[in-house]
């Protein structure tokens, strides 16, 4: 694999919004698959599928429904629209934020457009920024684009080769993609390429202490 070149392979935006008086920050990353929009959408909707790229999932995941990915976020279905796009509740770890996933043709293949929108938390915001949210879903979007190639990577394995050396130059490219895109909200750069490299470490198991 071409970490860097993986990693390239997303596009990445940030910005904020305000809410009933709070203030969300908004994560969004795209990439383009060589596959149909109609592929693309059971690829991310059927449980059996989400759980060779991304995590095992339960529950009902049709609108109004509950979901369950093993070991992390719950929520609930909120929006439905086959096959242009779904939106989500994601709670976990006691934090309540939202997704909104959508599904569109580019030239020859389908894009996918991942949004998620959370509520802005005092402390871990100034220490990890954007990318704490960003590179979770750049690993599934990775993960996704593996499985489409017919070479997935087990769920279970992704923690470990975030370790590896491949995995670390994947997730440094991520990590400072994030930081840069977040200058983009006024995020002065020291700043923004700091919260990156504390994050990247989370996510390399560098991280102090």
């Amino acid at each position: 694999m071409d970490a860097r070149r993986e990693a390239g392979a997303a596009r990445r935006e940030v910005a904020t919004r305000q809410h009933e008086g709070e203030e969300l920050v908004v994560a969004r990353i795209d990439r383009t698959y060589p596959t149909d929009v109609e592929d693309l959408w059971d690829a991310c909707t059927d449980p059996e599928r989400i759980a060779r790229w991304f995590l095992p999932v339960s529950g009902d995941l049709a609108q109004g429904g509950h979901y369950q990915l093993e070991g992390n976020a719950s929520g609930t279905v909120t929006r439905c629209d086959r096959p242009r796009g779904f939106d989500a509740t994601w709670e976990f770890n006691g934090q309540v934020s939202w997704i909104e996933v959508r599904f569109a043709p580019d030239g020859e293949g389908a894009r996918l457009e991942l949004t998620h929108v959370a509520p802005v938390i005092p402390g871990f915001w100034e220490t990890y920024g954007p990318s704490a949210v960003g590179i979770g879903w750049d690993l599934g979007i990775l993960g996704l684009a593996l499985y489409l190639d017919g070479a997935p990577m087990a769920p279970a394995d992704v923690e470990t080769w975030s370790t590896s050396d491949e995995g670390r130059e994947f997730v440094a490219a991520c990590g400072h993609a994030w930081g840069t895109a977040s200058e983009a909200i006024g995020i002065a750069p020291d700043d923004a390429a700091a919260r990156a490299e504390r994050t990247i470490a989370f996510y390399t198991g560098d991280e102090a202490g």
